[in-house]
């Protein structure tokens, strides 16, 4: 794929701490998947685990999204921190990323486990009594997938 140039370098963010932040502080990523010249756009909670620079995200253990993934595993994401629109400006405040990736079903158990805790950590304050409620057992985690999108490549940008 051709690289670009952002048009407004100003907006650019190109500080890997800075694009690690907005990764911390985001909540949902909305993935872009295509098979077959078909795309298909999905919305999920993730949670970011810093040491592999990837994303974590859980889903049903059947459905469209495996399907794709299953044919083509490379997927393009965005991560929005919405600010606001600003009124009598007609301008945005906002940071987003573009991030590329490939996504994988994550399958062992001990993977699935700390998967599980990495996207529970990144979303809730006190992530034990979720963690209680819905998984009784070690078979528990077999009623349920985890996804993981290995981050090859992250832009990021800023608005007013």
């Amino acid at each position: 794929m051709p690289k670009y140039h952002m048009k407004k370098k100003e907006r650019e963010i190109t500080d890997p701490e800075e694009l690690k932040q907005i990764l911390k502080s985001g909540k949902y990523a909305v993935i872009a998947m295509c098979r077959k010249n078909e795309p298909y756009l999905v919305t999920l909670n993730y949670g970011y685990e810093e040491i592999r620079n990837c994303l974590v995200f859980h889903g049903a253990l059947k459905g469209l999204k495996l399907d794709f993934i299953a044919e083509n595993p490379e997927v393009c994401a965005t991560v929005i921190l919405d600010e606001g629109y600003v009124k009598d400006n007609c301008s945005h405040r906002y940071v987003s990323l573009i991030i590329r990736g490939r996504m994988t079903v994550i399958w062992k158990l001990e993977d699935k486990k700390q998967a599980l805790d990495i996207l529970l950590n990144h979303l809730e304050e006190n992530p034990a009594p979720i963690k209680a409620r819905n998984i009784k057992n070690e078979m528990s985690y077999d009623s349920f997938a985890m996804l993981r999108l290995e981050i090859t490549e992250m832009t990021g940008k800023k608005g007013n």
